[in-house]
């Protein structure tokens, strides 16, 4: 008996590895991604709440553009239904009013300012119409709960914008929806080391940080805080089975120089890079 539990202890010990790298392996067959190459995306648009320009506003978006710079924003669903560009979850930080975002209409969330500013919370759909495809939209899709809405609604305003963008997810299930409904888009896993950010040892983050759950999103990038980016699961994915990669949140000239060695794109925050791309 202890001969045959010893067996099967080294059959499972010698196929770990083998599983280990199918559930992080990411697309094999990619869409282009050249044209996001080396672009520099600014966090929550070219933001400076000092000057009156709150993060995930249009004038840090229109910013952006006037810069050349791509940009990073955040999409969620109001509580009619309407996709909106804001990052929490709730108003504290931003608005200074303790209420869940998804618990207001789009016409009750513009009552509030951002950050003690004239600036609203924007609808996904005005942000686009100022864009306008002149820069790059790296476009996140918070998503806290298996609600197919939000992937749908955000798919059907982009489906008729004329511009570049991909699209990226902390959770999974956002991009298994791409995967199997809009696979020609690119997609991106957001991840990082949340039990070290986070001071928890939540095994769900845990798997999620060491992208095991790829087997589900099968993503084309990987978008990684830059500051854990010797991670073995990132080196895998990106050296191994070449997906590209996004660093963030960057945040100085020479942060910038040490990603160029690690990452494909750059998203940025509280500085302007020399470059915007290569």
């Amino acid at each position: 008996m202890g001969e045959k539990i010893l067996k099967i202890l080294f059959l499972i010990l010698a196929l770990f590895p083998i599983l280990y790298l199918y559930l992080i392996h990411p697309r094999r067959k990619k869409p282009d991604c050249s044209p996001f190459f080396h672009y520099c995306f600014a966090h929550r648009g070219l933001h400076a709440v000092q000057n009156g320009i709150p993060e995930n506003s249009l004038p840090a978006f229109k910013r952006a553009v006037e810069a050349g710079y791509g940009i990073e924003l955040d999409v969620q669903l109001s509580a009619d239904g309407v996709p909106i560009v804001f990052h929490d979850a709730t108003l504290s930080r931003m608005c200074a009013i303790d209420k869940r975002v998804d618990t207001l209409t789009l016409q009750e969330l513009k009552t509030h300012s951002l950050a003690n500013t004239r600036e609203q919370i924007p609808a996904f759909s005005e942000v686009l119409e100022l864009v306008n495809g002149k820069v790059p939209l790296l476009v996140e899709i918070k998503m806290d709960r298996m609600n197919f809405e939000i992937t749908r609604k955000i798919d059907d305003l982009l489906t008729h914008y004329n511009g570049l963008y991909c699209i990226e997810s902390f959770h999974p299930a956002a991009l298994w929806w791409y995967r199997k409904n809009r696979p020609g888009i690119l997609r991106g896993q957001l991840s990082t080391h949340f039990n070290v950010e986070n001071h928890t040892l939540d095994p769900l983050q845990y798997l999620l940080g060491k992208m095991v759950l790829n087997a589900i999103s099968r993503p084309d990038f990987i978008s990684y805080n830059w500051r854990f980016r010797k991670d073995p699961s990132l080196f895998f994915c990106s050296r191994l089975f070449k997906a590209h990669t996004a660093g963030w949140v960057i945040r100085s000239e020479k942060e910038l120089q040490t990603c160029r060695k690690y990452f494909d794109m750059y998203i940025f925050e509280d500085f302007l890079p020399l470059t915007k791309y290569d």
